[in-house]
């Protein structure tokens, strides 16, 4: 099983990042994936505090969850509305649930905490064996950064602020990176450093017909903004044949 790098510590503040957990940016998700869902089901792969979980589940949406790290999902359980969420604590790339959803889903870049090709290849055998027919698995993540990266370098700070300093690690030819992040809180400097694997559009496409899938639609944000170069991320849809 992977490691859980999300432990108590990155827990505790997950929630305050209003990058992330700002309505302005929450709503235009749970509307995506409500559309998708209809009537059916929806299974959030690393489903964390339940940052879009518990809204997508007060559109009428039912919502089942798979995690890994017991700090996040306690967050998770301690809200109201988490007792409508059925989560299952395991990696999201093998863990097997019942049922069948019309929706699978993976947020904020959750693809890359697998580290390997053939774990991210077994997350998309995973979600479309858990698909009905005509069903969709929908990833957000983002684009490679290498074009921000000089020739022959290998480190590049993604956020400085007096608050918070973030440094990414690059490996060009393995694909591996190491994001370290450097903050004070309360007085106390704290440091998180998290291992992931960045991964290309045509590569997702290439996993998706690997697991039987083929790519639906590619936004460049969640209101269904184009995907074009300058893009920084894409919304990605795969769906399952049909009957």
């Amino acid at each position: 099983m992977p490691e859980d790098h999300f432990g108590e510590d990155v827990a505790a503040g997950y929630d305050l990042d209003l990058s992330m957990s700002h309505p302005d940016v929450v709503d235009p998700v749970v509307d995506f994936l409500a559309e998708l869902a209809g009537d059916g089901a929806a299974l959030e792969l690393g489903i964390g505090t339940g940052r879009i979980a518990l809204p997508l589940s007060q559109r009428g949406v039912r919502v089942v969850g798979i995690d890994l790290s017991a700090a996040m999902v306690e967050r998770l359980r301690a809200k109201p509305g988490a007792d409508g969420i059925d989560v299952t604590m395991g990696d999201f790339a093998t863990t097997r649930l019942g049922g069948m959803f019309r929706v699978v889903f993976l947020v904020y870049n959750g693809i890359s905490n697998l580290t390997t090709q053939d774990e991210q290849v077994a997350c998309f055998c995973n979600a479309a064996a858990h698909l009905e027919p005509g069903g969709c698995f929908v990833i957000e993540v983002m684009v490679p950064p290498l074009q921000r990266l000089p020739p022959g370098e290998t480190v590049r700070a993604f956020n400085v602020s007096p608050v918070h300093l973030g440094i990414d690690e690059i490996d060009v030819v393995t694909q591996q990176a190491v994001s370290h992040h450097y903050w004070v809180a309360h007085g106390a400097p704290n440091v998180w450093s998290v291992p992931w694997r960045y991964v290309w559009p045509s590569e997702l496409d290439l996993m998706a017909r690997v697991a039987g899938m083929t790519l639906r639609e590619r936004w460049g944000g969640w209101r269904r903004e184009p995907f074009t170069a300058g893009c920084p991320s894409h919304i990605s849809v795969w769906e399952k044949p049909g009957p």
